[in-house]
């Protein structure tokens, strides 16, 4: 059984908030004995709920940011590197730069990343562009340019938008 989200967060904001009442608690005790405790899990416990019920912001931001496929954009931003590290053997600043078995590695792992199966669709098309830019090597803006496109991708993807439309895109393909 899988609990909801917005139960998990309900939970885990009692739990704080148990635990700075308790830490006044502890606090007023070793300052002014039972009294000192009383006062202070009062002062803490109001203190923090004052401070959830003005700026409740962070929390809902955060329950926002957990929905996403947190999973999917880190392939994506994994793929973004490896291809990234794959043009800079492509085009090194100096000519001994890169030894050709160091691009051969690079050329593979970025293949293989950018062939995972959990990427999403629009990022999987950018990196076969990419790929396929750096991979003709004669071109460098043109390359760079897919790149950049690619990165565009992948930022699509951490904010959300690419994944929605992915599902069905996948299941077409």
């Amino acid at each position: 059984m899988t609990i909801p989200l917005r139960t998990r967060v309900y939970v885990m904001t009692i739990a704080v908030l148990v635990g700075v009442v308790g830490s006044g608690a502890c606090l007023g005790f070793l300052v002014a004995d039972w009294l000192g405790a009383v006062v202070g899990a009062g002062t803490a416990g109001m203190g923090t709920g004052f401070g959830m019920l003005v700026r409740p912001q962070p929390a809902a931001t955060s329950v926002r940011a957990v929905r996403g496929d947190a999973y999917a954009e880190g392939i994506a931003d994994v793929v973004l590197l490896s291809i990234c590290l794959y043009e800079a053997a492509v085009f090194p600043f100096t000519s001994e730069g890169v030894s050709d078995e160091e691009q051969k590695a690079r050329r593979t792992i970025a293949y293989q990343l950018a062939a995972y199966d959990g990427l999403p669709r629009s990022v999987q098309v950018s990196a076969a562009a990419a790929l396929e830019a750096l991979d003709d090597g004669a071109d460098a803006e043109h390359a760079r340019a897919a790149v950049k496109e690619l990165s565009l991708a992948v930022y699509a993807c951490r904010n959300g938008r690419s994944l929605q439309g992915d599902a069905s895109d996948s299941s077409s393909a």
